[in-house]
């Protein structure tokens, strides 16, 4: 069987060509994992890899709490998606602690 034209991202049991044996070999990225891709698999949809590709972190948020313990959040957007098997996207979230200092919460801490 053969994937020209036919590289599909992670698992998707559509995507597949006849292999011998009146078998499926598929082109998709999870065929590594089960071992059933396609002869030219490699050659073909390896060279299309494409790795996850995310713009820089935003800005902390401000503390969830006013007074005392609370949490901080941040946030990156994905630029390219990863495409034919490629890296998968790092965490696109990142949260922290943080202590809220309002002037209304006193001096008491």
């Amino acid at each position: 069987g053969s994937c020209r034209q036919r590289c599909c991202p992670g698992r998707n049991n559509a995507c597949w060509a006849p292999g011998t044996r009146r078998a499926r070999c598929y082109c998709d990225s999870y065929c590594e994992r089960t071992g059933d891709c396609c002869q030219d698999f490699h050659a073909t949809c390896r060279r299309a890899a494409v790795g996850c590709v995310v713009g820089p972190w935003g800005p902390w948020s401000g503390c969830s709490s006013l007074c005392g313990v609370g949490s901080k959040a941040r946030s990156r957007q994905v630029t390219i998606p990863p495409r034919h098997g490629g890296e998968p996207c790092p965490d696109l979230k990142q949260r922290r602690g943080c202590l809220g200092e309002h002037p209304a919460c006193g001096t008491a801490k």
